[in-house]
């Protein structure tokens, strides 16, 4: 007989003891169901008692057609037969009609315009809490018109913030426009807006263009060239300059949200033939963008976030000299640690220069009991910060300084060293977003990794921890290799190419703009613009410079004399055109003597002109804030024909 061994005796004991285990489950799962069995019975007798009491159930969710339709039938319900869901199986015609009903109202839900807002979109809506929202700017509506209306052939896609499915099925985009009104005034007053805040289901808030010294006509009607318009202009007219003198379709126009001193613009030309000696294109073109300074969360002096989100912040100048290719960089890396608040709080600073010289160094003490010091990352530890009496207030009125006012600050993810120093500044580099191994915008590469690609250069190592000198050193390398080698280079969204052209032609350029009202209409599209006479002059400068020869066929301007008249002259002529624009302005001595009325008036203005929108149609209102009050607030909504 064989004799089993060990190994087999204890996987036939474990084999009993699962089979007990099992069994025992199998007997809760009986008692369970016992339970559960008993529990319906004592609910259905229960029902039954009560059931003479109740006259007619509640409803437990909407009714739909079929409901309708079996409640039509209810004699046919009690002998037809009966599906799953407990609803009668229709046949014959009733069912073919159905069928053909919904069939029908599916197709027109598919083929009708939708609008919703993606996630920087969701940051702007007034549903986000004030200390969080990011308002959009006013250059972001500005793309969602021009893409209503010519969708991909817009130069510039709203698709950053939102998303307009069958633009094409609209029929028509209209924009009230109302000047003086704020985000404060709807938020204060939103009872006095019944038809707005019901009726519009995106509410938005927007930087007001007073915020940044801009102009709210100029920042709807103007676009900024791209770089295929940019080359298109420089081989007919020579430069973008002579461009601006010699076409009616070139504007000049500069913008920034920093108070910048007013100061002559150098031109394309005068960046070619003045460089340092070491660049081959203008440092200027490697700066970060309004748009870039927001996606990166960069602190800004925008009103609203100023007072909540970055109460505590300053500016690192109270004025800045406008930046140039000559502009000093410096490079800029913080340690922080982690304190007693749960946040990191800045421990150490160090800035070089371009000569990777000291410029500023200094350790830190945080305003909260540090709880963490993060050695391996900060190199900072508890021996070092032993005798520091320097506070974050300090390194402040130390900064702004020393600084220059056309400082270029450059670094690797810039913006955590700008929250953990509380400054705003408006001319940045950051290595992170200039060089790209990943081919993906949101796939970045730490710092010493491209230290080790691009610059032969071994980082971050040490076992005690970073060295913010040796990172700040680094991210200058960086950005004076690039400097020296192409705008390209270094960047595999780009296509890494070694460009000698002088400028990147697909980033186009900023300060030279097009007219709105032009590029729709360029396309088998019309528009009209009603306003009042001054504002309705601006936009026709904005469209051929003012020109009285200039026959705009496609473009009508109806200029009033008052804020009735525009909205009645609007809702006149809004099946005319597939763009329509009206802009009023409310005196700011009715928001002092009646403003209740006021309100009143301008939500039954947003009502007549909704009204008179055909369907499907987007309507978008705009309310352009005021220089020392609110942002801007914009609603949006399509009208549907369903």
């Amino acid at each position: 007989m064989k004799t089993t061994s060990s190994k087999s005796t204890q996987r036939i004991e474990n084999k009993k003891k699962k089979m007990a285990a099992l069994w025992e489950i199998s007997k809760l799962n009986e008692y369970d169901r016992a339970l559960k069995k008993k529990q319906m019975s004592d609910v259905e007798t229960a029902k039954i008692e009560v059931i003479d009491t109740e006259v007619e159930p509640k409803p437990k969710r909407l009714r739909t057609e079929i409901d309708i339709l079996t409640e039509d039938n209810c004699e046919k319900s009690l002998l037809g037969e009966i599906g799953r869901s407990g609803k009668i199986k229709l046949s014959g015609e009733e069912f073919t009609e159905l069928k053909k009903r919904l069939r029908e109202r599916t197709k027109k839900m598919r083929q009708h315009p939708n609008f919703r807002l993606r996630e920087i979109g969701d940051n702007a809506s007034m549903k986000m809490d004030a200390e969080n929202r990011i308002p959009l700017f006013l250059s972001d509506i500005q793309h969602l018109i021009l893409y209503s209306q010519i969708g991909v052939h817009a130069p510039y896609s709203p698709a950053r913030w939102c998303c307009l499915e069958k633009y094409n099925r609209l029929l028509n985009t209209n924009i009230l426009v109302v000047e003086n009104l704020s985000l404060y005034h709807y938020n204060s007053y939103e009872s006095q807006f019944p038809f707005l805040s019901s009726k519009f289901q995106h509410e938005l808030e927007v930087l007001a263009p007073s915020s940044y010294r801009g102009d709210i006509v100029r920042e709807i009607s103007m676009v900024p060239i791209t770089g295929t318009q940019m080359k298109k202009f420089i081989n007919e007219y020579g430069t973008l300059e002579s461009a601006v003198t010699k076409s009616e379709d070139l504007f000049d126009t500069v913008r920034n949200l920093f108070p910048i001193e007013e100061t002559v613009l150098k031109t394309d030309s005068d960046y070619q033939n003045e460089l340092p000696s070491s660049d081959k294109f203008p440092r200027t073109h490697l700066l970060l963008s309004g748009w870039q300074l927001v996606e990166e969360n960069f602190p800004l002096p925008i009103k609203g976030l100023m007072e909540h989100k970055y109460a505590g912040y300053v500016l690192t100048k109270d004025k800045y000299k406008e930046v140039t290719q000559f502009s000093p960089m410096f490079g800029v890396d913080c340690e922080m640690c982690r304190t007693s608040t749960g946040d990191l709080e800045l421990t150490r600073i160090s800035i070089v220069d371009e000569k990777l010289n000291v410029f500023y160094e200094t350790l830190v003490k945080p305003e909260n009991k540090i709880v963490d010091y993060l050695t391996r990352f900060s190199g900072i530890t508890p021996k070092i910060m032993k005798n520091v009496t320097k506070r974050l207030k300090d390194v402040q009125d130390e900064l702004r300084k020393k600084l220059p006012a056309d400082a270029i600050l450059v670094g690797q993810s810039l913006s955590n060293d700008m929250h953990a120093l509380k400054m705003m500044h408006p001319y940045i580099i950051d290595t992170s977003i200039i060089f790209n191994i990943t081919g993906d915008r949101t796939r970045k590469t730490r710092l010493q990794t491209l230290a080790r690609e691009f610059l032969s250069e071994k980082i971050q190592e040490s076992r005690k921890g970073h060295c913010s000198t040796e990172d700040s050193s680094a991210s200058m390398k960086l950005a004076q290799l690039k400097l020296k080698k192409s705008i390209c280079f270094g960047d595999a969204v780009m296509g890494g190419i070694q460009n000698e052209f002088r400028t990147y032609p697909e980033l186009g350029n900023r300060n030279y703009a097009t007219s709105m009202l032009k590029q729709v209409t360029r396309l088998d599209k019309s528009a009209s613009l009603t306003a009042l006479d001054d504002l309705c002059a601006k936009y026709k400068y904005y469209v051929d410079k003012g020109s009285e020869n200039k026959q705009q066929d496609k473009i009508k301007f109806y200029p009033e004399k008052s804020n009735k008249d525009v909205v009645k002259k609007f809702c006149g002529s809004l099946l005319h055109q597939s763009l329509n624009i009206a802009h009023i302005r409310i005196p700011e001595t009715q928001l002092l003597t009646n403003i209740t009325h006021t309100f009143e008036t301008v939500d039954k203005w947003v009502q007549d002109i909704y009204t008179h929108t055909a369907a499907p149609g987007l309507c978008i209102v705009l309310f352009g804030g005021q220089k020392d009050g609110g942002n801007a607030g914009c609603f949006i909504q399509v009208k549907g024909n369903y």
